[in-house]
C-alpha cells in the first residue's frame, strides 16, 4: 500500500478541510504532516459548522484513525478547546486520535517571541498568526525544542523551566514587556495533564504498520505549498515544508510510499497577511470576490485579498508536488461573472516568463493574463456544468497536465461533485 497525499496548491485557505471529510471514507487512516495551529480546515455537514486547527479532518468518520505526525507543532490549549468541541459533538476522541511522541510543543514563551519578533520588524512584518509557530521550528532545528514525548519523562518539569527560561532571557534583550506569563502558563499546564488521555505513539513505526497491513492512509497537508519554507514567497512563508516532500519527513515514510498527490486550488487566489500577490484585485472585483465568497481566516478572521488564477504559480505548485490529481474549491463563487481572467506569464524587467521568480518578494511583476467567458449562472452538483465552467476546466488541465477530479461548489460535503474521472 502507498500513502496518498493531500495538499493546498496555492497560499492556503483552499478548501482543505472540506475534501479530506468527503474522501475520508475512502481511508483508514487520516495524517497531518506538519503545521500548527496557524491552520484552519473548515467542515460543514448537518447544518453545522466546525474549524479544526491541529487535529485531522478526518476525526467526523467512526473506523477513521486520525494521527497528529511528527512534523506537526502542538499549541497544548488550542487542542484542548478543539477537542472540548468535538467532546460538544459526542465524537470519541480518544478512540480517533493519536498523537506522535516527536511532534514537537509550543510553549507559551514561544507565542510571546512571536509577537515580540513580528513587533519589532515593524513595516516588514510578514503577517503572522502569532501562534508561536515560528519560534518552536526554530528550536526544533535549533535542537533546544520540547516534544509531545518529554511529557512522559520524570523530568518533564525541568526541561520546561529550562526552555521557558532561555526565551524569557531573549525576551528582555528584544525589550518586550512581558504580561500575563503566568496564567498563560496555568493554562498551559492544565492543558498538558488533559492531553495525556490521547495516546502518544511512536508514529513513523505506525504509519508504516499501518501500510504493512494493507490499511489506506491519507496525509493531509496545512497552508499551502506557496508559503513552503523552502519554494514559497519567501520570506513571506511559512515555517514548514507544506508540499509533498513535506509528508516524507513528517510522518516518516519513505519517497518510494507516496501514491496518489491530491492538489486542491480555488478557482481564483486569495492570501492572508503581507506577502507578494501578482494577480490581487485591489478594486470592485477584489471585494465582489471576498464578499461572495466569504473570504475571511477561519483561524484569524482577517480578510482575505483575492485576485484572479495565477496559472504560473499553479503550474509551479503542480510540478513541486508532483500532482497526480486536481481538485477545484469555491467552483461557485464565480457564478455571478460574465468574464474571468486567468494569469497565463508574467513579464519581469522587460521579459516575459512562465516561472515563479527567485525573489518574488522584491520585484516587479507585470501578469499577462487572458479573458474567458464566465458561466454567469448558478452551479449545482445535481445538474451539468455549464459549458462555460467546463471550458475554464479543460483550460486549466490542459496547462497544467492534471486532471480535475473533484469540483466544489459550496462549503457543505453534498456540495461536491465527483467527476467521471473520480479518484480511486
Amino acid at each position: 500500500m502507498q500513502v496518498d497525499v493531500l495538499l493546498g496548491m496555492q497560499w492556503g485557505d483552499e478548501g482543505k478541510g472540506k475534501i479530506v471529510d468527503v474522501l475520508t471514507p475512502k481511508y483508514d487512516v487520516i495524517a497531518r504532516f506538519q503545521g500548527g495551529p496557524n491552520a484552519g480546515h473548515t467542515l460543514e455537514f448537518d447544518g453545522k459548522k466546525f474549524v479544526l486547527h491541529t487535529i485531522p479532518s478526518g476525526i467526523f468518520h467512526e473506523g477513521t484513525m486520525n494521527l497528529i505526525g511528527n512534523g506537526v507543532v502542538i499549541d497544548p490549549v488550542t487542542l484542548r478547546k478543539e477537542i472540548y468541541n468535538l467532546i460538544d459533538q459526542k465524537v470519541p476522541f480518544t478512540e480517533r486520535l493519536l498523537i506522535s511522541r516527536k511532534a514537537h510543543l509550543i510553549l507559551p514563551t514561544h507565542r510571546l517571541l512571536d509577537a515580540a519578533s513580528e513587533k519589532a520588524k515593524g513595516k516588514d512584518k510578514i503577517g503572522s498568526t502569532l501562534k508561536g509557530i515560528g519560534p518552536t521550528y526554530m528550536d526544533k532545528t535549533g535542537r533546544n525544542g520540547l516534544r509531545i514525548g518529554d511529557i512522559e519523562t520524570p523530568d518533564f518539569k525541568e526541561k520546561y523551566e529550562a526552555l521557558k527560561e532561555k526565551h524569557l532571557q531573549l525576551l528582555d534583550r528584544m525589550n518586550y514587556e512581558v504580561d500575563g506569563l503566568d496564567e498563560m502558563e496555568k493554562e498551559w499546564m492544565e492543558s498538558i495533564t488533559f492531553l495525556q488521555q490521547i495516546p502518544f505513539v511512536n508514529s513513523e513505526y505506525y504509519i508504516n504498520q499501518a501500510l504493512q497491513e494493507g490499511k489506506k492512509i491519507l496525509a493531509e497537508g496545512a497552508q499551502g505549498s506557496l508559503l513552503d519554507i523552502d519554494f514559497g514567497s519567501y520570506p513571506f512563508v511559512t515555517s514548514s515544508n507544506t508540499i509533498c516532500a513535506g509528508a516524507c519527513t513528517g510522518l516518516g515514510i519513505a519517497p518510494n510510499r507516496i501514491g496518489e498527490v491530491y492538489g486542491i486550488f480555488k478557482a481564483y487566489c486569495t492570501r492572508v497577511g503581507s506577502g507578494p500577490f501578482p494577480t490581487e484585485l485591489e478594486d470592485e472585483i477584489g471585494q465582489k470576490l471576498r464578499d461572495i465568497g466569504h473570504e475571511y481566516g477561519a483561524t484569524t478572521g482577517r480578510p482575505r485579498r483575492c485576485g484572479w488564477l495565477d496559472m504560473v504559480a499553479l503550474k509551479y505548485a503542480v510540478m513541486l508536488n508532483g500532482v497526480t490529481k486536481l481538485i477545484m474549491t469555491k467552483a461557485d463563487v464565480l457564478n455571478a461573472f460574465e468574464t474571468l481572467e486567468v494569469c497565463t506569464s508574467y513579464t519581469m524587467n522587460g521579459e516575459e516568463t512562465f516561472e515563479f521568480p527567485f525573489d518574488h518578494a522584491n520585484q516587479t511583476i507585470k501578469t499577462n493574463c487572458k479573458t474567458i467567458p464566465g458561466w454567469n449562472q448558478e452551479v449545482s452538483v445535481d445538474k451539468p456544468l455549464p459549458s462555460q465552467l467546463e471550458d475554464y476546466i479543460d483550460c486549466i488541465e490542459k496547462e497544467t497536465g492534471c486532471q480535475i477530479v473533484i469540483v466544489s461548489m459550496g462549503p457543505d460535503r453534498k456540495q461536491t461533485m465527483i467527476r467521471d474521472n473520480q479518484p480511486a
